[in-house]
């Protein structure tokens, strides 16, 4: 680690958010675009909904509501662009990409024996449990308990 990257990986997050570097650019970058673009879509949605629910209805629908709408989204997407180029965070983010690739993934073969085990399992214990349920009930009820 060179003395750029613990500098910047120690600098705060509100720091950060006024910087315009790319923190180690191409190192876990498919996690990195993909958290950013989920980040993404919940800001454009709660900027939607925002929108429709609050500003409308206050500002009548004017160009006002549209331009505070247009703000707060582009401070949330500013906002997600700067939290995966954060130190901190791009690192974690790093590493879940590293650990991503030494997972072995199923074939597509085994997925389907492995969920039909699956779904197999579940509805043998879904009718052992209904058994048992039905069994107590009339033991239950032959006792005058239930």
């Amino acid at each position: 680690m060179s003395t750029n990257d613990s500098i910047a990986s120690s600098r705060p997050l509100m720091q950060e958010l006024f910087a315009s570097g790319l923190y180690k650019r191409n190192q876990g970058r498919m996690v990195r675009q993909v958290t950013c673009l989920t980040i993404w879509v919940i800001v454009a949605i709660a900027v939607w909904r925002m929108h429709s629910l609050f500003l409308v209805n206050r500002l009548q629908g004017s160009w006002t509501s549209y331009l505070i709408a247009a703000a707060v989204g582009g401070l949330g997407f500013w906002f997600a662009f700067r939290l995966v180029n954060w130190p901190k965070f791009a690192d974690f983010l790093i590493a879940v990409e590293a650990e991503l690739n030494k997972v072995s993934w199923p074939t597509k073969k085994e997925l389907v024996r492995a969920s039909i085990v699956v779904i197999f399992t579940i509805l043998f214990l879904s009718a052992v449990l209904f058994a048992f349920d039905a069994i107590w009930r009339f033991l239950f009820g032959w006792l005058g308990i239930a």
